[in-house]
């Protein structure tokens, strides 16, 4: 499934439209509660899973938003649905009909199957979030996901995410055929040539085929000198629910993502260099 897809089985309710992320470096707490939901503004009603159609009957939850009504009613990735408000839900468009039809506020009574038994939550819906507002929910404050098939085509790109720790990590999601990725590209290889040394790794992943991404990296020159990865199957950045390119996640020393940044805006580059800085002062994880 690709990265588009999952954030749009996301929606419940139709789909997302982006919008561009602010920067707002949070605390090194990887245990620390997600960003709170926008406060509620009127809109579509919002449930905040990802769904698909299960064999023997409901829907499975294929990923819970961090943060949202289903997240705090504690609904789990692997839960399936079988009812809500009394109705037996077959396929993820009956449960987006159902919460469609509601308001934010209202509440609903889930009934899911979970290790074979079922259980009922009650979940308070909320006002749908952009996708950037989504993005930073789930990943704020939290350890960077796993990466999952990552294979080197330029540069020193190691396979997990596991080996950087130490040091601050730029990861950058991009393609070859997205313009703004090509303008942020010298300014991220000149953040790696001023502060690689004091411990900062860029990395670039595209999910594209590795001979394109090498051909497009060599041509690149120097407008793209720090590693670059590939993304076989597209499993890292689904992991990162990454849905436009560029998109930027800001790690610490300990692996925790304290800032995502989507899109191309020249505004952000100083705003991105401070981040840098503040990161590589702080001290090395000891544990």
């Amino acid at each position: 499934m690709t990265p588009l897809r999952l954030l749009r089985r996301m929606l419940v309710v139709a789909v997302l439209v982006g919008c561009g992320g602010g920067l707002a470096l949070v605390p090194a707490d990887a245990t620390a509660e997600p960003p709170a939901p926008p406060p509620a503004r009127g809109g579509r009603p919002w449930l905040g899973i990802a769904m698909d159609a299960h064999a023997q009957g409901g829907v499975s939850v294929k990923h819970v938003v961090r943060g949202s009504p289903a997240d705090k009613a504690a609904v789990r990735a692997g839960d399936r649905v079988m009812k809500i408000d009394g109705a037996r839900v077959a396929t993820p468009q009956e449960i987006s009909r159902i919460v469609s039809q509601r308001t934010v506020g209202d509440v609903l009574a889930i009934v899911f199957a979970r290790d074979g038994k079922e259980q009922t939550a009650k979940v308070t819906l909320a006002t749908f979030p952009t996708s950037d507002e989504m993005l930073r929910m789930d990943h704020l404050g939290n350890f960077a996901p796993m990466w999952k098939g990552v294979t080197s085509a330029s540069g020193k790109v190691p396979a997990s995410i596991g080996a950087l720790r130490g040091r601050v990590v730029l990861l950058d999601f991009w393609a070859t055929w997205c313009a703004p990725c090509r303008l942020v590209a010298p300014k991220l290889s000149a953040l790696q040539a001023r502060y690689g040394a004091q411990g900062l790794s860029v990395i670039g992943l595209s999910s594209e085929p590795a001979e394109e991404v090498a051909l497009f990296a060599q041509r690149m020159g120097m407008a793209m000198t720090y590693g670059i990865g590939v993304d076989t199957k597209g499993e890292t950045s689904s992991a990162h629910t990454v849905a436009s390119l560029p998109t930027l996640f800001i790690i610490d020393k300990r692996g925790v993502v304290r800032d995502i940044v989507v899109g191309y805006d020249p505004s952000h580059d100083a705003q991105i260099e401070t981040a840098v800085k503040t990161l590589l002062a702080e001290p090395a994880p000891t544990d």
